[in-house]
């Protein structure tokens, strides 16, 4: 009999700041309309000055350590396409920042916004080979388009950190897997720029496509049916791909697309992502927590995940949620960690977003912005310096 494997805890955090999408349409002009009801975008989340990929992971990460210790992880994945450094796994700073022991192996995963489920099937693996470890899965992402641009709207930032191990108390992963690589350019960030570059409609049309082609090979491996799934987690650049995607995938199998039966799949995935903004490799498991915070009892349900990243590379699989799952969510501090951003206008948020460290090797500090249990300190000597409080 094969072991059960799977997310045994999972937390997420997410930046200090808040911008409104009704500051940002009277900034540019545009009809709210377009940010509420056409990407289903309410705010977006904005990182301070002293926050990063790394302090929102190790913020994500501190309440599993703290509720289930250190003593069985020996591995530490750490998922990210906007990565700070081109050698050093960042993964290795929230190491020390949380406290794990020097019996570690930390590696960083990138492919676009799919990294986090590559990270979540190698933690499998490795937990499938040795049983008695855990893995620390952190998947955190500031998400950056150029001032101005069509993608500015879809920008947000935040961590989330997932526990694998044997006998799961939230969600045990199941095989098959179905998959699909296709060589696109419809997103993509050339190591000499800090904002990524995006082509909208080719975006879409390559998300689509490998709804498709995962599924076609998630159904070859003798998945399950498209019927059995009680929710489906997207991959949600913008809230309203998760609609988009759910509605082609019916019409893929022949199936009718009512607008109720989309809702129900779908719109419990996407609570969190509508006011935090696109996240990149945490996405599909921001959108397992809205779920799991927010549904009726789904112990016993199976569950999709559809994981796409963008060049592209994409997974489908499912999770059956395990009975008693309620009584280990995270659901008030979630809720906190949203309800906690500090607004900021549109001159701040700018401000924000255009901050910079001098590339000169010199000491910089930054500003003391954040109230979360981390921050970056500044650089000195091209070293980044990280604080606990």
């Amino acid at each position: 009999m094969s072991i059960s494997i799977g997310i045994h805890d999972l937390s997420f955090a997410t930046g200090q700041f808040v911008l409104p999408h009704t500051a940002l349409a009277d900034h540019n002009g545009t009809e709210i309309g377009k940010y509420h009801v056409g990407i289903g975008q309410e705010s977006m989340s904005v990182p301070a000055a002293d926050e990063d990929i790394v302090t929102l992971g190790a913020a994500a990460a501190a309440p599993i350590i703290a509720r289930h210790g250190t003593d069985r992880i020996r591995t530490v994945v750490f998922a990210t396409e906007s990565s700070i450094d081109q050698a050093k796994a960042a993964g290795v700073y929230v190491h020390s920042l949380i406290g794990l022991g020097s019996a570690t192996r930390v590696v960083e995963l990138k492919q676009a916004c799919y990294g986090a489920t590559a990270a979540l099937q190698f933690a499998i693996g490795l937990v499938r080979r040795d049983p008695a470890q855990e893995v620390l899965v952190i998947a955190s992402d500031v998400s950056k388009y150029e001032l101005e641009s069509p993608g500015e709207a879809t920008q947000g930032a935040a961590a989330v950190a997932m526990l694998v191990a044997t006998n799961p108390a939230l969600v045990r992963i199941e095989d098959p897997s179905g998959l699909f690589t296709a060589d696109v350019m419809d997103f993509w960030r050339p190591n000499y720029r800090d904002a990524a570059l995006v082509d909208g409609q080719e975006s879409i049309g390559a998300y689509l496509q490998a709804v498709e082609g995962t599924w076609k090979d998630y159904a070859e491996q003798d998945g399950r049916r498209l019927e059995e799934f009680a929710a489906f987690c997207y991959h949600q650049p913008f809230t309203k791909m998760a609609y988009k995607a759910h509605r082609h995938l019916l019409n893929y199998c022949g199936y009718d697309t009512d607008n109720d039966d989309i809702t129900r799949a779908v719109g419990q995935t996407t609570a969190y992502n509508t006011v935090i903004g696109n996240s990149y490799t945490a996405s599909v498991y921001l959108g397992l927590a809205a779920l799991l915070d927010q549904a009726d009892d789904l112990s016993g349900r199976p569950v999709a995940f559809l994981s796409y990243g963008s060049g592209s590379v994409a997974e489908f699989f499912a999770g059956t949620v395990v009975a008693g799952y309620r009584e280990h969510l995270r659901t008030k501090a979630n809720r906190e960690a949203i309800e906690g951003r500090t607004p900021v206008d549109y001159a701040g948020y700018r401000e924000l977003h255009e901050w910079t460290f001098p590339t000169d090797g010199g000491d910089h500090a930054t500003p003391e912005q954040t109230t979360g249990p981390f921050r970056l300190a500044g650089i000195s000597g091209h070293k980044r310096i990280y604080q606990t409080r």
